[in-house]
């Protein structure tokens, strides 16, 4: 019985953990909003990636952040990295061209912070706020952590992932994937990566 009661408590546990982290949002001032990846369509940022620029823009004009970093390579494809089309459409609601900055080679949430750690060494930068939808949290705020970043979450308040099934899904898939990244930390590169940084105007 024990061998089946741990496991469950481990997951329950996991679950727990990024559910109540997700509810924490970081009111504190800081240099920068690093903006995860979440697909871009024929150069146009997906539903959930306008929600977390919407949330990483009202940072900027209220003033609490200075830049946005945003993240996400370019997709088979697609014409436009997702950090440049998410560039892109914030620059068209306000964004100054010169408060953005784009991290062009990234698939996954890993290297999407280890270009964002290149963007805030090669500028000096030091507190940012790491945007995202609430569950997703947990994990990328361990991982911005574990690669040097002075990092808190900054989940968006509104989320693509409504009702109780899609959210469900969600909290079961961070389980998986946070889960999996504890067991596989000791292990992975932290170096960051200057090689992703890119201009979010030409996206080169």
């Amino acid at each position: 019985m024990l061998l089946v009661l741990l496991p469950l408590a481990v997951l329950v546990a996991l679950a727990a953990d990024i559910w109540l982290f997700g509810q924490r949002e970081d009111d504190t001032a800081a240099d920068a909003a690093v903006i995860l990846g979440a697909a871009a369509w024929n150069g146009r940022p997906s539903p959930v990636l306008r929600e977390r620029i919407h949330h990483a823009l009202s940072l900027y004009e209220a003033g609490q952040v200075d830049l946005l970093i945003f993240t996400g390579g370019q997709a088979p494809g697609e014409p436009l990295a997702e950090s440049v089309a998410a560039a892109r459409y914030a620059l068209a609601r306000g964004l100054a061209a010169e408060d953005a900055y784009c991290e062009v080679a990234s698939a996954d949430t890993w290297n999407n912070l280890r270009g964002a750690a290149a963007v805030v060494a090669e500028h000096d930068l030091g507190r940012v706020l790491v945007v995202s939808d609430p569950l997703h949290l947990r994990r990328a705020v361990a991982m911005a952590r574990d690669l040097g970043l002075d990092a808190h979450p900054a989940p968006t308040p509104t989320s693509r992932f409504r009702g109780l099934e899609a959210k469900r899904n969600f909290l079961w898939a961070e389980v998986r994937l946070y889960g999996g990244y504890l067991l596989q930390r000791p292990f992975m590169d932290r170096s960051a990566n200057p090689h992703a940084m890119g201009d979010c105007l030409s996206g080169e």
